[in-house]
């Protein structure tokens, strides 16, 4: 009652676009909060490694991707061409695409130009609470929601970056190594609470963790995760629609 009591009085005094923006930043707290730590870690260790704060900002705005950045690093640290860098954070980002089909299947009503700059914002964790949030934001959220949740995130994570790269030369290497385990614990902490509400979510995300493990015996990282997040969605589509019956 209390939702439709709110759609209902959304339609009668729609908000506006400020508010809607920051409506989607607040939504964003848990997700600004847990990346500010990884963040800040990349920007250690990319000074470590040898890259100037210049450069390891530019990744951090121009990649945006905190698993490919990070298996960046180690594959520079370790002498690896630039091209197979490339490739190899493209495979391990192909699922970007499949979470951006996800999500915009549900935001048809959204114009093109701006799926088109929201499917930049999206991170696995941004994507997560997004997605989490539909039921909650209605059937027709506007634009500005979801830039307010991507660019809150996206903000973060390059001033995160920055404080980083700054204090790189300064803190102790098993520190920095030590700070990379925030980035499962704050995917994990998003995923507790969805799991607890539909106990079902559980199921298709231990079944995209098996298909992970499994893939990755026999394949490359990159491409394992491609295909567990691939068969992971057709798991979920059987798993929630037959929820719905």
């Amino acid at each position: 009652m209390t939702a439709m009591r709110e759609e209902q009085l959304k339609e009668i005094h729609p908000p506006t676009y400020s508010e809607d923006y920051w409506h989607g930043l607040k939504l964003a707290v848990p997700v600004i909060l847990g990346y500010l730590p990884i963040a800040i870690s990349f920007g250690v260790l990319a000074v470590q490694t040898g890259i100037s704060f210049f450069h390891a900002l530019l990744m951090s705005m121009t990649v945006y991707a905190g698993a490919s950045q990070f298996m960046a690093l180690n594959m520079l640290a370790i002498g690896t061409a630039g091209l197979e860098i490339v490739l190899a954070t493209f495979i391990l980002n192909v699922r970007h695409f499949v979470m951006s089909i996800s999500l915009f299947s549900n935001l048809q009503h959204i114009p093109k130009r701006w799926q088109t700059l929201l499917a930049q914002g999206i991170t696995d964790e941004s994507f997560a609470l997004a997605s989490l949030r539909q039921k909650e934001l209605g059937s027709q959220p506007s634009a500005a929601i979801y830039l307010g949740i991507f660019s809150g995130a996206f903000g973060m994570w390059v001033i995160g970056t920055g404080i980083g790269a700054f204090i790189g030369n300064i803190v102790p290497e098993a520190l920095s190594d030590s700070m990379g385990i925030a980035l499962y614990a704050l995917f994990i902490g998003l995923l507790v609470p969805a799991i607890r509400a539909y106990w079902k979510i559980g199921i298709i995300a231990a079944g995209s963790a098996g298909l992970s493990w499994f893939f990755s015996i026999y394949l490359s990282e990159g491409w394992a995760i491609v295909l567990a997040t691939v068969f992971g969605s057709l798991i979920g589509v059987w798993v929630l629609e037959e929820e719905e019956k």
